[in-house]
């Protein structure tokens, strides 16, 4: 299906026959560029960045690449073509045509799952607001502002959703949206990772692995939802939310590449030499994997939960890859769940979150064996790894409770002394947080990250990808 970008809010909904919802979300346009300027990237908004723009919404040849101001860049309502004869594929409905309209009944149910999902879109483009002003390279910083100006689509993509099927209470949604800011005393996100600071690009590279992959799950189990505007959405923002995960897995690799170099040259893995040379050793890669990880862990929610329940059994919100299982209904199978009193066998239903979660886990686990192997080849005998989904908890039956990475729990005294050797240390911040220093070069590199293996679309990686002149 083609976009029009003939009007004002590009899309491939037919706004234009739907003269109400168009004036509606162009006054609600200018707003949206309003907090870009002032929430946005910061001070590059008369550069041309090399930036994909969607041409079509098919597998094939939907994107085109170009220089472009982010402020000028075409942001637009996109849909994913719609499959004749959907039908709902899990829960109580299962087998039933999937609805183009929200059921008076889900109503409420709905716009929260949206709102929610609305929400960690402009989150992430605050938490990176200040990043461009230490990247490590143009290829670098051309993917931040890819990765920024999708956010902002994919806030478009929610935003339309609560217009075009919610009223007023959508639209006042909408201006919410917009009104909340990541970090904000008063008014946060309403999740907490997207409220934690991204001030060093390590940090950006392991957000974009651990918490986007997050949303790709999120994504991917509401583009099986009964709600048929709903799944075509998320269908077309996983075609984008790929390239996000690419930045954070090829990033912390290039990372990790980088000081293999360093202590393959000093034939050490002694973190202080590390560091003396201008590279991040390997011990405080995994204390920020382990941040990252776990924080991004909590955003599936509790382990046992009747709001996953209800979300399955009404056709809200499925699990990701709903095809690959056997039994759709899960009215009567069981999970079962580990707790600090022992094993439970749980409801499949109320167990959702924790099925979905260990899908996560085991798709982290996949950019753990890449870095792993690099590790092995340079000669090292370090092995970086996933910490046990009960350390750090906010949130479930572990939450609060004294459980190192490794799973076990351990008294709280122990645990309080040790996670300064777990997690990263105010020192590790300090010392990342010095290395960031801008390069801008075309084809250089800062000296904690190797280069990329390739450019962007076939180009060069000295490429000029954002002109700074």
């Amino acid at each position: 299906m083609s976009i029009n970008y003939s009007e004002k809010i590009p899309n491939n909904v037919n706004l234009a026959s739907d003269r109400k919802l168009q004036r509606a979300l162009e006054h609600w346009q200018p707003h949206f560029l309003k907090w870009w300027e002032d929430q946005g990237p910061s001070d590059f908004a008369a550069n041309d960045v090399y930036l994909r723009t969607a041409v079509g919404v098919d597998s094939q040849g939907w994107a085109s690449y170009g220089h472009v101001k982010m402020p000028d860049y075409r942001w637009g309502i996109f849909l994913a073509d719609q499959i004749p004869d959907r039908k709902i594929g899990f829960g109580d409905y299962y087998g039933q045509p999937v609805w183009q309209q929200v059921p008076g009944e889900l109503r409420s149910q709905f716009r929260r799952i949206i709102v929610t999902q609305g929400d960690t879109e402009p989150a992430s483009v605050e938490q990176q607001r200040l990043l461009g002003l230490t990247c490590p390279s143009l290829y670098d910083l051309r993917n931040l502002f890819q990765v920024n100006v999708e956010e902002g689509r994919h806030l478009w993509a929610m935003v339309y959703l609560l217009h075009c099927y919610f009223g007023r209470d959508g639209r006042e949604e909408a201006e919410e949206l917009l009104a909340r800011h990541s970090g904000d005393s008063d008014n946060p996100r309403i999740l907490g990772t997207f409220n934690e600071p991204i001030s060093d690009w390590l940090s950006f590279f392991m957000f974009t692995y651990f918490t986007d992959r997050d949303g790709k799950f999120q994504l991917k189990s509401l583009a099986e939802s009964g709600f048929d505007p709903l799944a075509r959405t998320c269908r077309f923002m996983l075609t984008e939310e790929a390239h996000h995960m690419f930045v954070g897995e090829t990033g912390i690799g290039r990372v990790i590449k980088r000081s293999l170099e360093v202590m393959k040259e000093l034939s050490t893995d002694d973190p202080a030499t590390i560091r003396s040379q201008g590279a991040i050793d390997l011990q405080t890669i995994q204390r920020y994997m382990n941040f990252w990880f776990t924080s991004s862990l909590d955003l599936f929610g509790s382990e046992v939960s009747s709001n996953a329940a209800s979300s399955f059994a009404t056709g809200i919100k499925g699990r990701p890859d709903e095809e690959k299982y056997d039994d759709h209904i899960c009215s009567d199978a069981t999970f079962e769940i580990e707790t600090p009193d022992g094993t439970e066998n749980v409801g499949m239903r109320n167990a959702m979150n924790e099925v979905m979660r260990d899908s996560y886990i085991q798709d982290c686990g996949i950019g753990l064996k890449r870095w792993n192997m690099l590790i092995k080849r340079a000669g090292f005998d370090i092995e970086l790894y996933l910490p046990s989904s009960k350390f750090r908890r906010s949130i479930g039956s572990w939450v609060g409770l004294p459980v190192d990475p490794h799973g076990n729990l351990i008294d709280q005294a122990t645990y309080d002394k040790k996670l300064s050797d777990w997690i990263p240390t105010e020192s590790d911040r300090v010392f990342v947080t010095s290395l960031m220093q801008k390069v801008t070069a075309p084809g250089k590199m800062a000296g904690w990250i190797a280069p990329p293996d390739r450019g962007i679309n076939n180009n060069a990686v000295d490429y000029e990808y954002v002109r700074l002149n």
